[in-house]
């Protein structure tokens, strides 16, 4: 059973980058759907992109777009997650996790209920 390790998290100031990555063990990567998420505290968790890894097809929420950035190293069987003009409003626990359907569906792949597998979270603040 594939399994997700995220890291990269951290501290950063308003304005600053993070990558975060999404590493997987266990198997391939290779028909699924990887999504990325994010929660903060008291607030409920929020789909902020997702790829479809066989060919790198990506989908952001508008509050992400143009900020953050996805994408994959087959070689690796990792995903990123490079975001960019970090504002306060980013700081959260981040997730990525998969979809195993095998179906890619851009009108659903943020909604949290279409993963079934989730690695642990990293954090990530935002603040001066």
């Amino acid at each position: 059973q594939v399994q997700l390790v995220e890291s990269g998290g951290g501290l950063v100031q308003p304005g600053g980058s993070l990558r975060l990555s999404c590493e997987a063990s266990g198997g391939t990567l290779n028909y699924y759907t990887i999504g990325w998420f994010r929660q903060a505290p008291g607030k409920e968790r929020e789909g902020v992109s997702c790829i479809r890894y066989s060919d790198g097809r990506v989908v952001y929420v508008d509050s992400v777009k143009g900020r953050f950035t996805v994408s994959r190293d087959s070689a690796k069987s990792t995903a990123y997650l490079q975001m960019n003009s970090l504002g306060p409003e980013d700081t959260a626990v981040y997730y990525c996790a998969l979809d195993r359907t095998g179906l890619f569906r851009p009108d659903q792949c943020t909604l949290a209920r279409n993963y079934d597998s989730w690695g642990q979270g990293t954090q990530v603040t935002v603040s001066s």
